[in-house]
C-alpha cells in the first residue's frame, strides 16, 4: 500500500483522494461514481453487451473468469471456455473492441458462486500470477473485480490471492500501468461476515491499494427482517460495511475520512426476484439504492445482471422463481440498469489511477452534558439494556447490561458491542431528565439475604424488584438473560411514580 510521506484531508464529501509524489507533490485525484452491470457471458441465449442501448449499459462487469476444470491455473470464461476459445466460439475480442469503439469500458471480474476462482486451486504463486496477468493482458485491463463467494472464502486461499495481486499492481505500477482492484464480497444487514473482513484485512497487509469492496446487497436469508424492504437492509448493510471499513483501514494504520470510506464502497443488488423467494428488489428499491449511493458518495453500483434487466415473458409464469433471462417483475419501459445508474456517471477506468492515501482525521468531537439528551457515558457506570448515553456527539444504546464497554469501541462485528448507535446528537437538544432514586430508598442486595416476590431493593444504585422467591441471584443477571432472573429493573415511570409519592 502507498501511503503518501505528506498526511493530507480530502477536500469534497465525494471520495476525493489527494496522492501525494515522494517528493510531497500534492495533486488532486478526483474518483467519480460509476455503473457497471455484471453481464454472464456464457449464458444462452448470449447477451449482446457490446450493443448498449443506452449509455447505463455502456460499462460492462465480464463475467467470471475462473479455473479451467483441465488445469486450475489456466483461466476460463465459466469453466466452458479459454480465452482463446472464447474469442472463437463467442468472437469475445471483437464485441470488446466494439464496446470500446462505442465509449464503453470492460471490466473482467473473477470467481463468482459457480466454478473455482483461480487462487481455490492454483496453488503455485508463480503460475497463478501468471494467470491472472494473462487476463489483465489479453483485455488490456485497468480494473479488475474478485467477486468472492463460498469457498474462495473459505478454503485458504485468501493470502494466497492477496499476495498475487499485490505482485500484479506492484508490476503495473513499476511499468506505469493503473491497476484498480475491487472486491465484490456477501453481505448480511450487520455488514460483512467474518471471512469477509479477514480477507479485506489480508489483501490490506499484502499491500493492495484497494480501490474498494463491494458488497453484494441480496439473498440475506434468515439476517433479513421480514418487514425491512430491500432498500432499507441495503442501506443497514452498506452503513455497518462503511463502519468496518473505517476500522479495517485504521488496524494498517490508514486513516481515511468518512467520505473517502464511503467512496471505496459499492453496492451490488440482485434485481428482481432474488435466489431467495420472499426477497424481490423493485425498481423502487433502485431509485432509493441510487439516491442513497448519490447522497453517501459510493464509488460504484452494480448489478446482477444485464442479462435479466427486462420483465419476463408470459410464458414464464413462476414469478417466485429466479430467471437467469428476465427480473421476474413488471419493469413496464424501465430498466433497472438506468435506474442504478442515473447518478453515477463515472467510468471504471477513469478512476483507476487514483491512490489511496492517509488523510487527517477530524478529532473525536468533545461532549457538552448541557448540549445531550443523555447522561455522557462514563467508564464506572453501570447501565442495563435500553439505557441510552451519549459519547462523542452520538447517542447510543445499552443491548445488555455493560460496564466499562466503549459505546464507539472499534469491533468488526456489532455482536461483539453491547452498544447500538442510535444517531447524532441534534442541534438545540438538552438533557432529558432522568428520574433516579437515593441511596438508601431500598436497601442493599445481600447475597445472603431471602427475598419474596415483590420485594425491592437496590444494587449499583438501581432499583429492582423481585419476581419471585430468590437468594443468591445477582441483579447483574438480569439484563443479559431478562427471562431467567428473578429481577426486573424499575422503569423510569415507576421510580418518577415512587419520587412523586404515588407508590410505597
Amino acid at each position: 500500500m502507498a501511503i503518501a510521506i505528506t498526511v493530507v484531508a480530502a477536500v469534497t464529501t465525494g471520495g476525493v483522494y489527494l496522492a501525494t509524489s515522494a517528493a510531497s507533490e500534492v495533486s488532486e485525484v478526483t474518483a467519480s461514481p460509476w455503473f457497471a452491470g455484471y453481464a454472464d457471458l456464457t449464458l444462452t441465449p448470449a447477451y449482446a453487451f457490446e450493443a448498449p442501448t443506452d449509455d447505463s449499459g455502456k460499462n460492462v462487469m465480464m463475467s467470471f473468469i475462473v479455473a479451467d476444470p483441465s488445469d486450475g491455473c489456466t483461466p476460463s470464461w465459466g469453466a466452458a471456455y479459454t480465452m482463446d476459445e472464447a474469442n472463437g466460439a463467442l468472437d469475445l475480442d471483437r464485441r470488446i473492441a466494439r464496446l470500446e469503439q462505442g465509449g464503453g469500458e470492460a471490466v473482467v471480474s473473477f470467481g463468482g458462486q459457480a466454478n473455482d476462482e483461480l487462487a481455490s486451486v492454483c496453488t503455485n504463486a508463480a503460475d497463478l500470477e501468471a494467470a491472472y496477468a494473462s487476463v489483465i493482458e489479453r483485455y488490456s485491463l485497468t480494473t479488475i473485480d474478485l467477486d468472492l463467494e463460498g469457498e474462495a472464502l473459505d478454503n485458504g486461499s485468501t493470502e494466497r490471492r492477496a499476495e498475487a495481486v499485490a505482485a500484479l499492481q506492484a508490476d503495473a505500477t513499476a511499468d506505469k500501468r493503473d491497476l484498480a482492484v475491487w472486491l465484490t464480497l456477501p453481505v448480511g444487514p450487520q455488514g460483512l461476515a467474518k471471512n469477509g473482513t479477514d480477507t479485506v484485512a489480508a489483501f490490506l497487509d499484502a499491500g493492495v491499494d484497494l480501490a474498494g469492496v463491494n458488497v453484494m446487497t441480496m439473498d440475506y436469508g434468515d439476517a433479513k427482517d421480514p418487514d425491512a424492504t430491500m432498500l432499507e437492509t441495503a442501506v443497514d448493510a452498506l452503513t455497518a460495511t462503511h463502519r468496518q471499513l473505517g476500522i479495517l483501514y485504521d488496524q494498517a494504520d490508514i486513516s481515511l475520512t468518512d467520505a473517502t470510506l464511503w467512496s471505496k464502497l459499492g453496492a451490488t443488488p440482485m434485481i428482481g426476484q432474488n435466489d431467495v423467494r420472499g426477497e424481490i428488489f423493485t425498481l423502487d428499491d433502485a431509485t432509493g439504492l441510487s439516491a442513497f449511493a448519490h447522497e453517501k458518495g459510493l464509488g460504484r453500483l452494480s448489478m446482477w445482471s444485464l442479462n435479466r434487466d427486462t420483465t419476463c415473458g408470459s410464458s414464464y409464469t413462476d414469478l417466485s422463481r429466479v430467471s437467469n433471462l428476465c427480473s421476474g417483475v413488471d419493469q413496464g419501459d424501465v430498466t433497472f440498469a438506468e435506474t442504478l445508474g442515473a447518478l453515477m456517471t463515472g467510468s471504471p477506468n477513469s478512476n483507476s489511477g487514483t491512490t489511496t492515501t492517509a488523510e487527517a482525521v477530524p478529532p473525536d468531537a468533545v461532549d457538552d452534558p448541557a448540549t445531550s439528551p443523555y447522561e455522557i457515558w462514563d467508564k464506572s457506570r453501570t447501565y442495563l439494556a435500553g439505557t441510552k448515553v451519549v459519547w462523542h456527539r452520538n447517542v447510543y444504546e445499552a443491548k445488555w447490561w455493560t460496564k466499562g464497554d466503549l459505546p464507539d469501541d472499534a469491533v468488526l462485528d456489532e455482536f461483539e458491542t453491547p452498544w447500538t448507535l442510535i444517531g447524532p446528537v441534534l442541534p438545540g437538544e438538552t438533557p432529558i431528565p432522568i428520574p433516579t432514586l437515593p441511596a438508601g430508598t431500598y436497601p442493599e442486595w445481600l447475597g445472603t439475604a431471602i427475598y419474596e416476590a415483590g420485594d425491592r431493593i437496590q444494587f449499583n444504585g438501581i432499583p429492582f424488584e423481585a419476581k419471585w422467591w430468590t437468594q443468591g441471584d445477582s441483579p447483574e443477571a438480569s439484563s443479559n438473560d431478562p427471562d431467567s432472573s428473578p429481577w426486573v429493573a424499575l422503569t423510569s415511570a415507576e421510580i418518577q411514580a415512587i419520587l412523586d409519592g404515588n407508590v410505597e
